[in-house]
């Protein structure tokens, strides 16, 4: 059941910067969004970028050491939201990078917004065309570095830089 809940403008617009790797000087790759979570606004009408949690190319290797464990402390603990995920991986034909549509809803969030939550992914997935892999999670039990690899169906080397 679809929620009616629409998706703003600016998800597109993120998605879109996020999705076309178009030659850019250093400063543009620096600010291009790495991981991007959207969240149901506060009116209930749409769903909108969540502008206090994001991680940019630029933060890697200055405030964020591990793009993947700073992803996972920045999921809310009782709370539910969408991200996109510009996860690098390395196979052993060649290194990787696709976005990965991620559904958060913990267990110990309210239940009428994991329900609305729920019912409004479909609007959001239907927007993000073209996204390869997308994950529901539902606690933090069920994030894991294993866990992406399987996510990602194939002989993982290295996730975000680290052996795995």
């Amino acid at each position: 059941m679809a929620s009616g809940i629409k998706v703003h403008d600016d998800c597109l617009k993120v998605f879109n910067e996020m999705k076309v790797r178009k030659s850019s000087s250093a400063d543009d790759v620096k600010k291009r969004k790495k991981i991007a979570f959207f969240k149901i606004s506060e009116c209930g009408k749409f769903i909108v970028v969540d502008e206090e949690k994001q991680v940019l190319v630029g933060d890697i290797g200055d405030t964020v050491d591990d793009p993947f464990n700073t992803f996972v402390k920045l999921l809310p603990e009782k709370d539910c939201c969408y991200a996109l995920y510009d996860i690098s991986y390395e196979t052993c034909e060649s290194r990787k990078e696709e976005l990965m549509f991620i559904f958060w809803a913990p267990e110990n969030a309210n239940i009428k917004k994991k329900m609305v939550y729920a019912s409004s992914t479909n609007n959001l997935r239907a927007a993000f065309t073209g996204v390869k892999h997308v994950w529901q999670v539902n606690g933090l039990e069920d994030i894991s570095r294993s866990a992406i690899i399987d996510k990602l169906g194939v002989q993982v080397k290295s996730l975000e830089g680290k052996k795995v």
